[in-house]
């Protein structure tokens, strides 16, 4: 754990070293923890952004070039604090925790369950030395590829579930997007706050409109609204038009925002007039509201292992029964598209 805040060091520290499989070692700055790097080599490294004598995305960028480690970003929720975050995202990180305010020996048992499972999640994570992040690559270039003229009718929602790794998955799938393509939902494991500037990135550099959903939000073709951090979000029908709710809520698969509560209502309210995506990330959300929209008549798809950061998600779901077709993340918007796999249950491609 690198961090120049001596209490968030110690809260941190005492919430990760309750669990039995989790060993901390903490450093004030990056240069210290290169040293005891040098000595120990830690499987997942938590970093504060703001430190002196070396910023946290000057130290990621070193790691991520010489040799890659999970990295988490424990960062406040200010506005600089956030983009700061989200450009630690496009340079190798895997997650983000919001980093505690004041009175953080009170920390929350929520909070303490998140930072936990991130953390797991983030040791088992497959990174790769750092190459320009799907964002980057279409930030860098103001002609977007021409796609497929054949494609599924506008009327089809999309919902789709990430975690782990699921900010540059979303960027990629969003980014394929023809401006009059479906109507998308979606759930990315995120803080409060990060979603709303992550949904601003992609409307950068995406087609289709990218919002971070409001209650009463009309799901419509050629727009994607992002799960707002710290809210569920979930898909009623009103006569021919669908809407999203948002509501506060117990954690569910221990998420929230869960993509399993944003699956279960897909099912319930629009059947085999929908199509689910799982995506890369830790855990079982997601896997028994994809089973539910299978049984609806929804078709379902599963991001494939080679091409997942964290495999967990998708492998739960497929296990439980609750999946068509087991796809690389570069055939998945081309499927959003074009195909439909219910008649081939359970079919892999590469």
């Amino acid at each position: 754990m690198v961090d120049d805040s001596a209490v968030v060091r110690q809260v941190l520290e005492g919430v990760l070293s309750q669990e039995q499989d989790i060993s901390v070692m903490v450093a004030a700055d990056p240069l210290i923890a290169l040293q005891k790097m040098t000595r120990a080599r830690p499987d997942v490294i938590v970093l504060d952004l703001e430190m002196p004598r070396m910023d946290g995305l000057t130290f990621l960028r070193k790691i991520m070039a010489e040799d890659p480690i999970p990295t988490v970003i424990c960062s406040g929720i200010a506005a600089r604090g956030t983009e700061a975050a989200l450009r630690a995202l496009d340079e190798g990180a895997v997650g983000i925790v919001t980093k505690p305010k004041l009175g953080v020996r009170s920390f929350l048992y929520e909070s303490a369950l998140v930072l936990t499972d991130i953390v797991r999640s983030a040791a088992g994570a497959r990174i790769r030395r750092r190459f320009p992040s799907a964002l980057e690559n279409r930030e860098r270039t103001s002609i977007r590829p021409q796609r497929p003229a054949r494609r599924i009718s506008s009327d089809r929602l999309v919902a789709i579930g990430a975690s782990t790794g699921g900010t540059e998955a979303l960027a990629e799938i969003l980014g394929a997007m023809p401006a009059d393509g479906p109507g998308i939902v979606a759930v990315q494991h995120m803080p409060e706050v990060f979603t709303a500037a992550f949904a601003q990135r992609l409307n950068q550099i995406c087609q289709i409109e990218v919002k971070e959903a409001q209650h009463g939000d009309r799901i419509s073709p050629g727009k994607a609204l992002i799960a707002p951090g710290n809210h569920h979000m979930s898909v009623r029908r009103r006569g021919p038009d669908s809407f999203v709710e948002i509501e506060d809520g117990p954690l569910v698969s221990r998420h929230r925002p869960s993509v399993d509560v944003l699956f279960r209502s897909v099912a319930k309210s629009e059947g085999m007039n929908a199509l689910g995506i799982i995506l890369t990330g830790m855990g079982n959300d997601g896997a028994r509201g994809l089973l539910e929209m299978k049984k609806a008549g929804a078709e379902t798809i599963a991001q494939d292992e080679a091409t997942c950061v964290v495999f967990g998600m998708p492998k739960e779901a497929i296990a439980c029964g609750a999946v068509n077709a087991v796809l690389p993340l570069s055939k998945i918007p081309e499927k959003i598209l074009q195909g439909d796999c219910r008649k081939r249950d359970l079919t892999f491609s590469r």
